[in-house]
């Protein structure tokens, strides 16, 4: 889930990020986690240098805390392991299986940056295929290496969402499994995905990406299925705590 020359602080935030945006969508916050870790013998000290500081930075905006784990030589590849737990009142946890028909889906932020961002990554040539500034594809690339748990959602998900998911394997594939779960179908409407501007430049220069994008995984933003009736209540909440 990153690249050999990624830089460490990033693949630290990275990989505590992915698992804070697992606990968001159940309604949880971050409580503890543990890290577990595979390295090479050559490991210079200046990597682990920045792979702490990256879990040191998510560690402070969030609150969760380190408690054990375990470290090992090995031969390769570099392997990092976290599991978080989470807190959530009893019953209120948000599963997979309370979405019924009739619900609206939301989803966080914007979708298909991080798989842009990787293919910039491979081949940064693309950057101007798809007219994009510097800027935008700082962006794109940001969105791959430092994903953002959205963790504000947390209370809001708990309070009006009957089912949710994080947005790991793709947008459409996730809401399939969170359809499958619920016993319900589900319909995307494409045209009211929401993408950056950076993703809405490289889709006018290849709209064939539109698929792509909506099933391509790394986003890990936030699927919600809340009640009609609850829908403009969760909105204001979301808009209050600053996500989109």
């Amino acid at each position: 889930h990153f690249l050999g020359n990624d830089p460490p602080d990033s693949i630290g935030y990275k990989a505590l990020s992915v698992n804070l945006s697992d606990l968001a969508a159940k309604g949880a916050r971050g409580h503890a986690y543990l890290l577990s870790l595979a390295l090479p013998r050559e490991t210079p000290p200046v990597w682990f240098e920045g792979f702490s500081s990256g879990l040191r930075e998510l560690q402070e905006a969030t609150g969760i805390t380190l408690v054990g784990g375990d470290t090992t030589a090995s031969p390769g590849p570099l392997t990092i392991t976290i599991t978080a737990l989470g807190l959530v009142a009893h019953g209120h946890a948000v599963l997979r299986h309370g979405a019924k028909t009739g619900d609206r889906l939301y989803v966080s932020g914007t979708i298909g940056d991080a798989y842009l961002g990787l293919r910039l990554l491979k081949d940064p040539a693309l950057a101007s295929a798809w007219d994009l500034l510097e800027d935008d594809s700082a962006f794109l690339i940001g969105r791959y290496r430092r994903p953002k748990p959205r963790t504000e959602l947390v209370i809001p998900v708990r309070n009006f969402a009957r089912g949710a998911i994080d947005v790991s394997d793709g947008l459409v594939g996730d809401v399939e499994k969170l359809a499958r779960a619920s016993h319900a179908g589900a319909l995307i409407e494409a045209g009211s995905v929401p993408f950056s501007p950076p993703a809405h430049k490289a889709l006018r220069r290849e709209p064939r990406l539109l698929a792509t994008l909506l099933t391509a995984g790394d986003d890990y933003e936030i699927v919600a299925a809340v009640p009609e009736a609850s829908a403009a209540a969760f909105e204001a909440e979301a808009q209050a705590k600053g996500v989109p």
